[in-house]
């Protein structure tokens, strides 16, 4: 038998055949580029933590977007993307603007044949204004212009001043969307911008787990539609191991397939070694970056919830840490926003990023 493709998409910002779980996501973004009228969804922020698909998400959104008539222009939050937007959109959208160059008459000389000086006129209107007259040329044209920008980074001057200049574009009446996307921490930090409060009103989607038989659909629609067939019992185990985490999905399912990819079947056997190579990958790719970044106080918060088997209270972790109620609901809030623990009820949380219990528990046994 012929080698068949692998279709699944484990590297980054790749879209996978089926974006499990997002559904609800995607058809508010589909209403909301379709309406006549503006839809709270055009503005929206993505929050989740590494790994759970939100490059993967705005790029299927930017390609919907476009399926619909808008022009977009993608862009990381990294100094210079506010020339890369005006140069992306400009170049996007060639068609259906004028971007002309204009001269200007300076000086005419009679003698002996007569001369003509000639400038180029230097456009010295601010990134605002230029991008204004663009959007207007779309708008008459018939289309909006849609911005995605990944990784947000609340420390960066353009990031904030492309935000507050958006405020300004949707106060005009501009046909003109804005989608970001970034960790939980810094989407937060964020919107607690003074210069841009007006983001706490944005349409906000936390991006978690997603659920059980949403990862076995994708698992398997996307094994048959690429004409193979999958072992009951490995989708089982690899549901179970997958605990709702979109990369590991991807992941789990690339390894499982590649091992014998020349067969029409997918093992039993293919799946568990799947699942074994996936988790060691998972490990150097998203756990053990999410561990360098804590800080003493972050780890020593965490290791303490590790006394507990599944769910710990705030009261109980207070009198582990010997810290106040105070200091403990800050390290709590810091850990939600950076997705690595969530909430059960009141004062009570869990470990929320799959296996960083486990990988916590053995780092502190080295």
């Amino acid at each position: 038998m012929e080698y068949l493709e692998n279709p699944f998409t484990p590297s980054f910002g790749e879209v996978p055949a089926h974006l499990a779980g997002r559904q609800q996501i995607i058809r508010d973004l589909d209403r909301a580029f379709l309406s006549q009228r503006r839809r709270p969804e055009l503005t929206s922020i993505f929050s989740g933590a590494r790994g759970t698909g939100k490059t993967a998400l705005m790029s299927s959104l930017a390609t919907r977007a476009e399926s619909h008539g808008w022009i977009a222009v993608k862009t990381t939050a990294l100094s210079g993307m506010l020339e890369e937007i005006e140069l992306g959109t400009k170049r996007a959208a060639a068609h259906l603007i004028d971007s002309s160059t204009h001269f200007e008459v300076t000086g005419l000389g009679i003698a002996p044949l007569g001369s003509i000086e000639v400038n180029r006129v230097h456009d010295a209107s601010t990134w605002r204004y230029r991008m204004s007259d663009i959007i207007d040329q779309l708008n008459e044209a018939g289309t909006g212009l849609l911005v995605t920008v990944d990784e947000v980074d609340p420390t960066l001057d353009e990031m904030i001043q492309l935000a507050a200049t958006y405020q300004h574009f949707v106060t005009d009446g501009k046909r003109v969307a804005l989608l970001m996307a970034g960790l939980p921490n810094n989407v937060s930090t964020l919107l607690n911008h003074k210069t841009v409060s007006f983001l706490r009103r944005a349409q906000q989607y936390h991006l978690g787990r997603i659920a059980d038989y949403d990862v076995r659909e994708a698992l398997i629609r996307t094994i048959q539609e690429n004409d193979r067939l999958a072992d009951a019992g490995g989708i089982d185990r690899a549901v179970h191991s997958i605990s709702g985490f979109p990369f590991l999905l991807q992941l789990v399912g690339y390894r499982a397939w590649d091992l014998t990819s020349d067969s029409k079947e997918i093992s039993s056997r293919d799946f568990d070694l799947g699942i074994k190579i996936a988790r060691d990958e998972m490990d150097d790719r998203i756990l053990a970056a999410t561990y360098r970044e804590l800080t003493a106080e972050d780890k020593r918060f965490l290791i303490a919830m590790l006394d507990d088997e599944e769910e710990s209270t705030t009261a109980d972790l207070v009198e582990r840490l010997k810290r106040s109620p105070q200091q403990v609901s800050r390290y709590r809030r810091r850990m939600i926003d950076a997705g690595i623990i969530g909430e059960r009820g009141r004062g009570i949380v869990a470990f929320e990023l799959p296996f960083f219990r486990d990988y916590l528990a053995a780092q502190c046994v080295k």
